[in-house]
């Protein structure tokens, strides 16, 4: 598996964006107000910044692992045990995602986006 961004709900995209871009990444995606994306200076890895409301502390980050055989290691994690909250589906952005929570209730998305980026 491989960390590919984290998203953050925010009722403040805006000025999220501007901070993070202060604290060095820089935007790569620019849907603002309803969604921005950065990357890291070094690296690959990404920020997401997402719109939301309802903007619960508990509930405001989504961790990506793209994983080149999504349905296989589903199946694995499945069966040592490991609870999923939807089985692998296509979505309407070409990525293949299934979700799970981690023990403390955080959103983690397994997927495989492939060239769709």
């Amino acid at each position: 598996m491989n960390l590919n961004q984290v998203t953050i709900r925010s009722a403040k995209v805006p000025e999220t964006v501007e901070f993070y871009q202060r604290l060095g990444l820089q935007l790569i995606v620019d849907s603002i107000p309803r969604y921005a994306r950065l990357v890291c200076p070094d690296g690959k890895a990404t920020l997401s910044v997402h719109a939301a409301e309802d903007v619960a502390p508990d509930s405001n980050i989504v961790l990506y692992f793209e994983c080149a055989d999504l349905d296989t290691k589903v199946a694995e994690l499945k069966n040592s045990g490991i609870k999923f909250e939807t089985e692998p589906q296509d979505q309407t952005w070409l990525w293949r995602e299934a979700y799970l929570l981690d023990p403390n209730a955080n959103k983690i998305c397994l997927f495989y986006a492939g060239e769709n980026r």
